[in-house]
């Protein structure tokens, strides 16, 4: 599970969190949704501890996050914006990288690997560098390494960004067999269609600040429309108006 409590964060004169508060329970997968600029990717760097809050806390399976405990570490895995492997490096190597980072050795970590390799489909490219990869196989890269150490939680920064139709098609089969098996996954998106498909849990933040949240459903329910993406722009337009009311 995966906790936000207040979390604020300023970058100068920027308010980029303002106040942000949620859960993300286990065996859901849960989506932060909002506009270019909302603190969406600021929100999920302060849930795995790239950033430390101005105020608030975030947990993570009851635990405060901290870089400095780790069982909080062991029990997340994080794909940041854009992936963001080691070129020089095969997938096998970027990914047996990062599960000797969470204490892995030998045979258990190569096994590991072998595993993953088959579970996203890259054993075809499982020893090419990762310099010539299109975007669809860096995302599953980048996904097999926050698996590598088996987290329970699993922290998505827009992972469908760049991809084709069918490597989506690709992750959304993925995503849904860690959240059958019990995982908490939390990701963000600007994309409508995706978190239509995917969500059980959405959470839409406006000017730093959470706005709606709830099942797709209530959601539609809540804001009185037949679409995810009416419900979206109406409850970003309702803030606009309040904040405005407070001019």
């Amino acid at each position: 599970m995966i906790e936000a409590e207040h979390l604020a964060k300023r970058f100068g004169t920027v308010q980029a969190v303002r106040d942000v508060s949620f859960t993300a329970p286990d065996g859901r997968i849960t989506g932060l949704l909002g506009p270019n600029g909302a603190g969406k990717s600021t929100t999920l760097r302060l849930l795995y501890a790239a950033l430390q809050p101005d105020s608030g806390e975030a947990r993570i399976d009851g635990a405060r996050v901290s870089l400095a405990d780790a069982a909080v570490r062991q029990s997340l895995g994080v794909l940041p914006h854009g992936a963001g492997l080691y070129l020089h490096l095969s997938a096998r190597e970027n990914i047996r990288y990062y599960g000797r980072l969470h204490g892995l050795r030998g045979a258990p970590l190569e096994s590991r690997i072998s595993e993953l390799l088959e579970i996203l489909e890259l054993g075809e490219v499982g020893n090419r560098k990762s310099q010539g990869f299109s975007q669809g196989q860096k995302v599953k890269v980048g996904i097999a390494r926050a698996l590598v150490h088996q987290p329970r939680n699993l922290v998505l920064d827009e992972p469908t960004n760049g991809l084709d139709v069918m490597a989506i098609r690709s992750l959304r089969t993925t995503l849904r067999r860690l959240r059958d098996a019990g995982h908490c996954i939390l990701f963000s998106s600007h994309v409508m269609q995706e978190v239509a498909a995917l969500c059980d849990e959405v959470v839409i933040i406006a000017r730093g600040e959470v706005v709606a949240r709830g099942t797709p459903t209530a959601l539609l329910q809540a804001a009185g429309t037949a679409t995810l993406e009416d419900a979206f722009v109406k409850a970003i337009e309702n803030a606009a108006g309040s904040v405005e009311g407070l001019l």
